[in-house]
């Protein structure tokens, strides 16, 4: 057999020769490091030391923060200031005021009903104001009754004209009292249209009466209500103010004094303001009230004295024309006894 003698290098140069390669392997990553930090020269690392063969670990530097304007960081408090002016609360207020000046008015209302508060009376404003209001039930009343008047009128119009019609009809068909249902058919047509005059006459009166009662009186009575609920609010708050002079005045109790001193002068200016512009309604109303109704009673008037005075003297004329034809007897045809 052949015998193979293998030369081993020795070791120590095994080793100087592993060292070097590694020593060419940290030199490239080395270069490969610089070549990255010159093309990046704003990263984070380029604080770092690197030696040949020690490998120094760079602290970890912070990340960084982004902040824009009117949007708070992660993690940092918000604070929120508050407003005085937020719709919410201002809302929850006027619910408040709303809900405890609804109380005292209906705990007024009440007292009053019951005989147990006293209320302020105007002893110039409220007893025209009840002169109104009988004065509006008593026109309401006068205008239902023009009302009715017209609509019967217009059915007796129509009536009186068929009627005429059918003495007409009977005038052609029988000639020997031709002359008779004519007058009778002149008449009766006569009196229709004279009819439908008044009724456009009363018609006109009824709009007019309706305008005066249902919109010019009626706007003055929801002022005369809201000047009543106004009175209402002012007598509970005038009744808040007594009721805390007559009790005890202490530290406690003078705050709610003065504010319940200046509630009642506010509610006060207010009745005032709505008392001042009723009055000068009720006045404005009193002056118009008089110049509709003195026209409109005299147009109204006016028409029924020329509907009357025509159909007097159509018909006293055709009474007249048939008392002559009655009383000639030449126009008559003979009986068939004197025929005999």
């Amino acid at each position: 057999m052949r015998k193979l003698n293998l030369i081993c290098p020795p070791a120590g140069k095994q080793r100087q020769r592993s060292e070097s390669k590694m020593m060419e392997e940290v030199e490239q990553r080395g270069g490969a490091q610089e070549e990255e930090e010159d093309a990046h020269p704003a990263d984070a690392n380029s604080n770092c030391n690197h030696a040949d063969n020690d490998v120094t670990s760079c602290p970890a530097e912070a990340p960084p923060v982004f902040s824009f304007e009117g949007t708070p960081q992660k993690n940092e408090p918000v604070v929120i200031q508050g407003n005085n002016n937020n719709p919410a609360t201002e809302k929850l207020e006027r619910v408040r005021k709303w809900s405890i000046t609804r109380y005292k008015c209906t705990r007024q209302a009440l007292s009053e009903k019951l005989g147990r508060g006293s209320r302020t009376v105007d002893l110039d404003l409220e007893p025209r104001l009840e002169l109104l209001k009988d004065d509006r039930q008593r026109y309401g009343h006068m205008t239902k009754l023009a009302q009715t008047l017209a609509n019967q009128l217009t059915q007796f119009s129509v009536t009186q004209k068929t009627l005429g019609d059918a003495f007409a009809d009977l005038s052609v068909k029988t000639p020997t009292l031709h002359v008779e249902f004519g007058l009778n058919a002149d008449a009766q047509r006569f009196l229709s249209k004279s009819n439908e005059t008044l009724t456009t006459a009363m018609n006109v009166f009824t709009s007019d009466m309706n305008t005066l009662v249902n919109k010019t009186i009626e706007d003055t009575m929801i002022n005369a209500k809201q000047y009543e609920a106004g009175r209402i609010q002012y007598d509970a708050y005038r009744v808040d103010l007594e009721e805390l002079n007559l009790g005890p005045r202490d530290p406690e109790t003078l705050p709610k004094l003065e504010q319940a001193q200046r509630d009642f002068q506010n509610q006060r200016e207010q009745y005032q303001r709505v008392r001042e512009d009723l009055s000068v309604k009720v006045k404005l109303l009193q002056e118009n009230k008089v110049k509709v109704l003195h026209q409109q009673l005299f147009l109204l008037h006016s028409a029924v004295a020329a509907h009357s005075l025509s159909c007097q003297n159509f018909l006293q004329n055709n009474v007249q024309q048939v008392s002559e034809r009655l009383t000639n007897p030449a126009v008559d045809a003979p009986s068939w006894l004197e025929e005999s």
